[in-house]
């Protein structure tokens, strides 16, 4: 990874130094043991860059640091939140600046670690884990900065490509974009690829924006921001994509309606495309779902009626519309969002519940509107485990925990079992790896002790000596797991440890995990 300070008043990059150029890759530094190592039975190594190596540095992240190691008591726990915490920042900023046609409207870049591009999703889960520490602030060295400028850049991003997942650089970075496939992928609406990295529709990287803008808003008040740029724009063009995405595969007459959006790639792996000449399987009209190609974790659906995304985009879109109700000649705008907030829970209510011979009334993972179901899991948040998480609902929910019990029981096709770690996992990492993510997941959304303390040790115990999250590990292999460098679910382990010391469950950090 190159080292780069940006110049503030051009929004271009400017290299302090040769020896800021020297800053080694982390996708390989990462992959390598460096001293000192914890001093526990696990012998973690230390992960995090030199300081002058790092992305970015905030004070108030390393003060939470420093205080968190008289809280958490065992030495590997330690040594495996000091390393993922700061991640993000450490690694993964990769240009700060300002917009070419605007010298207020500040941008940043986030990549997803090991892969060059910027993922609505992720950049938006990424800020997240630093959501605790974040107040309001002008400072265009503060988080609160970093918000601003994923925000920003998210709305171009969104008004340029909206059936987008990720994306290139902005040109003001003076990045050059990235290759993603070989063979160009075949979709409708064509996108440059100078623009989007991968072009995959997935509901829940709007439903991002809604959570992103949210989450800065609630921590700051900073209801001028949303006035100032592109957000509103934003907004609308996400309501129209959606919208249209409530069409189904039939008219009444029986004709195939026309749809706004097809993929098809050129692949030998089923989850990589889209059947029916790459509009998916069929779906019934009427239900008052949004339709998504794409799950979270970029494998496309079975049924595009996928019901974890359609309660992230509910619950977001409902709390995004109190914002736009705060900005000047928005009232109308702001009804619609909560108004199609409201159909969408009413649609899940009615076609996401099932009910289950085993757990009696569960929510689906994906469903077609015309009684088929698929009933699993799958590791990437949005999921159905995550939907406490999500504001959607209360963890008590009764229909959620039947949901919780299938989820982590064999019962879920895709929860992965084994000696190393019990997690659900999916297909795009593939049979018996499970995710760490999700093993964080069910401690955000569980207050057992018991529980809690045995998800930590196995996360603990499964980074294979290297003290970072890995995406996937495998349930009976530890030395066998995918992306060391997967900066979201490294600050979301960070995150999780914050959340449980706020909880008043603290004393489970106290615990050794030897």
């Amino acid at each position: 990874m190159k080292c780069t300070l940006v110049n503030f008043l051009t929004g271009l990059p400017i290299f302090a130094s040769s020896a800021l150029s020297q800053c080694p890759d982390y996708s390989e530094y990462s992959k390598q043991v460096h001293p000192p190592l914890s001093t526990g039975r696990y012998n973690l190594s230390y992960m995090r860059p030199t300081p002058e190596c790092r992305t970015f540095t905030s004070p108030v992240v390393e003060d939470a640091i420093k205080n968190m190691q008289t809280t958490i008591k065992d030495p590997d726990l330690y040594r495996l939140f000091e390393n993922s915490f700061p991640n993000t920042l450490d690694t993964a900023v990769k240009w700060r600046g300002f917009a070419v046609n605007n010298s207020e409207e500040e941008l940043t870049f986030l990549i997803t670690g090991d892969i060059n591009a910027m993922w609505l999703r992720d950049s938006a889960n990424q800020m997240q884990s630093y959501l605790p520490l974040v107040s309001a602030n002008s400072s265009h060295n503060s988080l609160a900065s970093l918000y601003r400028g994923v925000i920003n850049l998210q709305a171009r991003y969104i008004l340029e490509a909206p059936f987008c997942n990720s994306f290139q650089p902005p040109i003001e970075s003076g990045i050059g974009p990235s290759q993603n496939q070989e063979k160009p992928d075949v979709f409708i609406p064509n996108v440059s690829t100078t623009v989007a990295f991968e072009c995959k529709y997935e509901l829940d990287s709007l439903a991002a924006f809604l959570e992103i803008s949210t989450n800065y808003y609630e921590a700051t008040g900073d209801i001028d921001f949303f006035g100032k740029f592109q957000w509103t724009e934003a907004i609308h063009t996400i309501i129209a994509t959606t919208e249209s995405l409530l069409i189904g595969t039939y008219a009444s007459n029986g004709s195939v309606n026309t749809i706004p959006y097809t993929w098809k790639r050129e692949t030998t792996s089923a989850t990589e495309t889209l059947d029916n000449d790459g509009r998916g399987n069929p779906v019934q009209s009427g239900t008052g779902l949004v339709r998504s190609a794409f799950r979270p974790s970029d494998d496309s659906t079975i049924f595009q009626l996928f019901i974890p995304a359609n309660m992230m985009f509910a619950q977001y879109l409902d709390s995004a519309s109190e914002i736009m109700n705060k900005i000047g000649g928005q009232r109308n705008t702001s009804n619609h969002m909560h108004n199609f907030a409201g159909r969408i829970r009413d649609a899940i209510s009615k076609y996401g519940i099932v009910n289950n011979p085993k757990y009696g009334q569960i929510y689906a993972f994906e469903v077609d509107g015309y009684g088929s179901q698929n009933i699993m899991d799958d590791a990437n948040i949005p999921s159905l485990l995550s939907a406490p998480f999500l504001g959607y609902l209360n963890a008590t929910d009764p229909i959620y925990q039947n949901t919780r019990k299938l989820i982590l029981s064999a019962d879920n096709p895709y929860y992965m079992r084994g000696p190393v770690i019990n997690a659900v996992g999916g297909p795009h990492a593939g049979l018996g790896q499970a995710w760490p993510m999700a093993s964080i997941i069910r401690i955000f959304t569980t207050s057992n002790v018991g529980e809690i303390e045995g998800t930590l040790r196995e996360i603990v115990s499964s980074t294979s000596g290297l003290g970072l999250i890995h995406e996937s590990v495998n349930s009976f292999d530890a030395g066998k797991w995918t992306r060391q460098w997967f900066s979201w679910a490294n600050g979301f382990f960070g995150q999780c440890l914050l959340d449980l010391q706020a909880r008043g469950l603290g004393r489970v950090l106290s615990t050794s995990y030897q």
